[in-house]
């Protein structure tokens, strides 16, 4: 009796011992006041493997993103949309998805609808910023939740602001933080490149079209791998004096050749 009574006790010291489990609902802060299901959220987007790069420029906005590896199935048709990570939301709107594809997909459709209601609506486009803002609800909403999880992407909107006739670039993160920038990162190696932007821009944040494109490409390649087939990039563009938000593939190269332009002769 007396040995059972002991292995009882003892087991319920480990039990009493034994930290609670705070990562298992988004409802639930840690005592150091942090919602684990938003950090792993946060965390995982870098998981993709891929880093994407935007820049605002005086009149244009550019963001460009490495396309998804290409999976070991050789019958699958690279070329799908499911592969894409840029979204035209509207003529002026794209947003840039950098994380789980599926993911992105449902968000865009989602930005889509509600960038469709509110032009019906008022009549006018909607603007980037309250594209952002409106995803940066969406995304706080899961946070509240137990029966939904949040959104593992990290949403870039880029656009021109009818109104004000401005470009305009605003990230949005899995808890509903809403923040613009002159120049970002996100994904596998954004600090490097953050850190890479920071330097090259400093005192330098009036960009022409031109320079707005090989910043946002030099800053990718930045951080690439040295690779001899080049890297598949997704490039998307809105300027001021043609307010439309477009997407091209290009491949770029770690080390283009000398006297090449950054730009030039890479790609489709």
């Amino acid at each position: 009796m007396s040995g059972r009574v002991g292995e009882s006790s003892s087991r319920r010291r480990r039990t009493a011992a034994k930290p609670p489990r705070y990562d298992r609902s988004i409802t639930v802060f840690s005592p150091e006041g942090r919602v684990f299901q938003v950090d792993y959220a946060r965390n995982s987007v870098k998981l993709e493997g891929i880093t994407s790069v935007a820049v605002r420029g005086a009149d244009s906005v550019c963001v460009i993103t490495q396309r998804t590896k290409a999976p070991a199935d050789p019958l699958l048709d690279t070329a799908d949309p499911a592969f894409m990570h840029l979204f035209q939301i509207t003529e002026r709107l794209g947003m840039l998805a950098t994380g789980m594809p599926a993911d992105g997909r449902a968000l865009a459709q989602q930005a889509r609808n509600e960038a469709a209601g509110f032009r019906h609506k008022w009549g006018y486009e909607m603007p980037p910023k309250m594209l952002a803002q409106w995803l940066g609800d969406r995304a706080q909403v899961r946070t509240q939740h137990a029966g939904m999880r949040p959104y593992r992407v990290v949403a870039t909107v880029v656009g021109i602001d009818e109104e004000k006739g401005t470009p305009e670039l605003f990230t949005c993160d899995p808890a509903g933080q809403v923040l613009g920038h002159k120049a970002t990162s996100v994904g596998l190696k954004d600090q490097e490149a953050i850190e890479f932007l920071e330097e090259a821009m400093a005192g330098n944040s009036s960009l022409s079209f031109q320079e707005t494109m090989e910043m946002a490409v030099s800053a990718l390649r930045h951080v690439l791998e040295d690779n001899s087939q080049g890297h598949d990039t997704e490039v998307g563009v809105v300027r001021k004096n043609y307010p439309i938000f477009r997407t091209v593939l290009r491949r770029i190269y770690k080390n283009p050749l000398a006297g090449q332009s950054i730009l030039d002769g890479e790609g489709q």
